[in-house]
């Protein structure tokens, strides 16, 4: 039970200290202070693009950046975006809008441009694939 404890304290301290997508989102708020890369700009697309999402079987399974897939993060797989960088990803059909990690590479089926996370997708409300527009940030 003490480490149960001292597990669930210590995630929540990591996750205070360091916590990605409020860095990301005040970023955003602030695209003066945002440097665009010719890297991110060449990944620019007005285009619709597929998104679909990826969970349960790949869990706790290592990502391309080398730390372990979490399904309820906010990350995200991409096949050529830098790993580690930040994407807002925007469901054409109902226009919410997220900010998510890209530490994995992918997706490997059809013409998809992007792998969410269950709880990306989840938030974006995408139950199986849909139609995205990726800004890098």
């Amino acid at each position: 039970m003490n480490k149960l404890i001292l597990a669930v304290f210590f995630v929540v301290i990591c996750s205070y200290f360091s916590n990605p997508i409020s860095s990301a989102e005040a970023s955003r708020h602030h695209k003066s202070h945002v440097s665009k890369t010719h890297h991110f700009k060449s990944h620019s697309r007005s285009h619709h693009q597929t998104a679909s999402w990826y969970g349960p079987r790949f869990h706790g399974k290592r990502t391309a950046n080398g730390e372990r897939f979490n399904m309820y993060a906010m990350t995200a797989a991409h096949k050529t975006l830098p790993l580690s960088s930040y994407v807002e990803v925007t469901n054409l059909k109902n226009h919410r809008s997220i900010i998510v990690r890209i530490n994995d590479r992918g997706p490997y089926h059809g013409k998809r441009a992007i792998d969410l996370s269950y709880a990306a997708a989840k938030e974006l409300g995408i139950k199986g694939i849909g139609p995205v527009q990726i800004t890098p940030l």
